[in-house]
């Protein structure tokens, strides 16, 4: 990426930390460069129209330009492209985990554009009244896609044969999803026939809604490592019941 100088491209910050006295860095997915990592000179300098910091927000539409030869790039100009999605409570941290996955997963300058269309249509979903957890396990469906990792939810990986409904499944990184047999194995979840069948059928909420989210949490945590997510770690405290409370 040597060289590289890039003019209003369409852009969300999934990260940032403070860097130095006033500027930060940032993790920008963008469609045609994929993640990248740049800096922002500055951005917390206070000025008379205040600072840049207050555009540079996650979950606000961007056009940004950048240049630079090493791994960390430079921001050179910020435009906002749509008003901010204002995400709060439970519908804020899922959109804090779909940006983990993200900076997670996400290889640097490997562009994903169909992706960044998804995530843009995703946090606009979790904006709304519908359901959250459709809207994650649609969103972590594409990412797998998107990633090379999908499997056929109808199909033993495996065998060739199809799912039977009455049958039950592991997932397994190399194959997908094959069936259990007879041999039960307690460090393996197991998953029924008819819920892989509805999920493949996008029923994502009701009954396999739950089968989709430990399914879809497994298919992930092969591909994440050991580091744990701290987006769910910062949810399940604020989820912590008061001393002297039970947990509903």
């Amino acid at each position: 990426m040597a060289g590289m100088r890039v003019n209003l491209q369409p852009a969300y910050i999934l990260h940032s930390r403070p860097y130095r006295d006033s500027s930060v860095i940032l993790e920008v997915f963008t469609p045609e460069h994929g993640r990248i990592s740049a800096l922002a000179r500055g951005a917390r300098r206070k000025s008379r129209g205040g600072s840049a910091a207050a555009l540079l927000q996650l979950f606000t539409p961007l056009l940004l330009s950048f240049s630079g030869r090493g791994e960390l790039k430079t921001l050179t100009a910020r435009e906002a492209a749509g008003a901010a999605v204002s995400l709060r409570g439970d519908r804020l941290y899922s959109g804090l985990y779909v940006n983990e996955l993200l900076v997670r997963l996400l290889h640097r300058y490997d562009p994903h554009p169909q992706l960044f269309v998804a995530y843009g249509d995703t946090l606009q979903s979790l904006a709304g009244d519908g359901g959250v957890e459709a809207v994650l396990r649609r969103f972590e469906l594409k990412l797998l896609d998107e990633l090379g990792y999908s499997f056929d939810l109808r199909v033993d990986g495996h065998s060739g044969e199809a799912v039977r409904e009455e049958a039950w499944y592991h997932y397994h990184g190399e194959y997908g999803l094959v069936e259990r047999g007879g041999v039960t194995d307690p460090d393996r979840p197991a998953y029924a026939g008819a819920d892989l069948l509805a999920i493949a059928e996008g029923l994502l909420e009701g009954p396999a809604g739950p089968t989709a989210k430990r399914l879809l949490r497994h298919a992930l945590a092969s591909h994440l490592g050991d580091a744990p997510l701290r987006s769910r770690e910062l949810f399940r405290s604020q989820r912590s019941p008061a001393p002297g409370r039970s947990e509903t």
